[in-house]
């Protein structure tokens, strides 16, 4: 029996044709597009279908979230440290489960409403549209569930950017996020994003008419291009927070939290531990204590090792005649960026067990460790003869970024005095820095925040603007 050849070539493009309608399908549902136009006009699609969804069924695609995110954090976690080769698994899970429990959702909104002879106005706060989100290399799973959880939960779509060496990772969140709100009943592509990340696709995502707001998550080169796009934007720039412990405090409780909040996932955070102030009179017993608690500590000639390994120098340009020597300006070797205290530590020839989490080293007030943000788990100790001199030391090397501070003290008067010189977001006293997040202290979690732009710790309402309803001459019932 001879079969028509004409149909078996109908039959083979039907089957290929049918394949490859479910692989579109499936990048659809994923929310991965190939390029940046069609991620942006997914997104334009369920946000408008978002719109005639009831706040009742919002918080269920939100529940979905967290409920999805926590079942895959250890996944996405190891998934992190692997692709970027950064930061600590155990960690990462810690954040993402956080992320996935204490990211506000619809209840952050909140409306206000006035009533009085003239009649009703009310305040009410409304999505912006669709949102594009530039998230960092260190927080890849971490940043996007809980900016597209705030950011849907303010009834947005979100178009993200990942930081390519964490591509992967922040897809396969994206595509996780999105899969558990189709299944619970919300529209295909709230969040979105493209095959291939690159700072070509964020330019175009920048000035892409589709895009109502912007929010980077990362350092001050890529807060400086959004503050200049044009556009409403949000911005989560850098931080060197210092911590200051002076002779009041409890001397090893400080130096176990100190060693907690730098270690915590390597360094990566904004908000950790980034140098030590601590007065004269306390400085040998704290560093004891913090080498019971996890750190090993190196001085003389292997601190310049260390300084020659994990940065970088260039001498600065001097003008022509001059006869000063020239400077040497240090930068970061990303290499070390978020690799643990042990690895960083057999670069010089110092062979350590896994429980040492920190490297320590007792530095002047303008050693590159204590200037520069290393977002390693390296921390240099600042020896100050009094609270003036640490506070004094403390507001410079933070650099007027705002962004996080600490102290261990139990003296009232100095915390207040630290807190209001400094002027960070967040002040934390008494605990590590992780605390300020939510992170074994009270309040919400967020790993967007926004100390250029002002939002502070961002959450729904952060992603919200304005719109007001006035009625005159009625519902008023006074």
């Amino acid at each position: 029996m001879s079969v028509d050849q004409a149909l078996i070539v109908k039959i083979t493009s039907e089957v290929l044709a049918k394949i490859q309608n479910q692989k579109v399908q499936h990048c659809q549902d994923s929310g991965i597009f190939t390029t940046v136009d069609e991620a942006v006009a997914a997104a334009r699609m369920a946000y408008k279908e978002l719109r005639t969804l009831s706040l009742e069924k919002r918080e269920e695609l939100i529940k979905a979230m967290r409920n999805v995110s926590f079942e895959n954090a250890t996944m996405l976690a190891q998934m992190a440290v692997k692709e970027a080769g950064m930061g600590r698994v155990e960690d990462k899970i810690t954040k993402n489960q956080l992320v996935a429990l204490k990211t506000p959702g619809t209840e952050d909104l909140r409306t206000e409403a006035w009533s009085g002879d003239c009649g009703l106005t009310i305040v009410e706060m409304g999505p912006y549209g669709v949102i594009g989100a530039i998230t960092p290399t260190t927080n890849p799973s971490e940043t996007v569930i809980c900016n597209g959880i705030g950011m849907i939960a303010a009834g947005n779509a979100v178009f993200f950017c990942p930081h390519p060496t964490a591509k992967n990772t922040s897809k396969k969140t994206i595509a996780l996020l999105n899969e558990a709100i189709v299944k619970a009943g919300g529209p295909m592509n709230l969040l979105t994003s493209v095959a291939d990340p690159s700072i070509t696709a964020a330019n175009a995502m920048m000035r892409h008419p589709g895009i109502n707001m912007l929010v980077a998550t990362g350092g001050p080169g890529v807060v400086k291009i959004v503050l200049s796009s044009g556009k409403k934007a949000i911005g989560a720039g850098a931080g060197n927070p210092p911590v200051i412990v002076d002779e009041t405090a409890d001397i090893e409780k400080a130096a176990r939290d100190i060693i907690a909040g730098c270690s915590f996932d390597n360094n990566l955070p904004c908000i950790a531990e980034k140098e030590v102030i601590v007065i004269g009179c306390i400085a040998d017993k704290l560093i004891t204590y913090m080498q019971k608690y996890g750190a090993y500590l190196i001085s003389g000639s292997r601190i310049d090792q260390l300084l020659e390994v994990v940065m970088t120098a260039t001498e600065e340009m001097m003008a022509e005649g001059c006869t000063e020597k020239p400077k040497k300006i240090y930068g970061i070797n990303k290499e070390f960026v978020g690799k643990d205290a042990k690895y960083i530590l057999s670069k010089i020839g110092i062979d350590v067990p896994d429980t040492i989490r920190v490297v320590l080293c007792e530095t002047p007030a303008d050693h590159p460790f204590v200037i520069e943000e290393l977002m390693m788990p390296i921390l240099p100790v600042v020896q100050v003869k009094d609270i003036d001199a640490a506070i004094e030391l403390a507001v410079k090397v933070e650099h007027g970024n705002r962004h996080t501070a600490m102290m261990h003290s139990k003296n009232v008067d100095n915390l207040t005095r630290f807190a209001k010189a400094i002027e960070t977001t967040i002040f934390v006293k008494n605990a590590p820095s992780y605390a300020g997040i939510g992170v074994g202290g009270e309040g919400f979690i967020t790993f967007t925040i926004a100390g250029p732009t002002g939002e502070g710790l961002t959450s729904a309402r952060s992603f919200t603007r304005q719109r007001r309803c006035v009625l005159v001459d009625a519902f008023s019932i006074i």
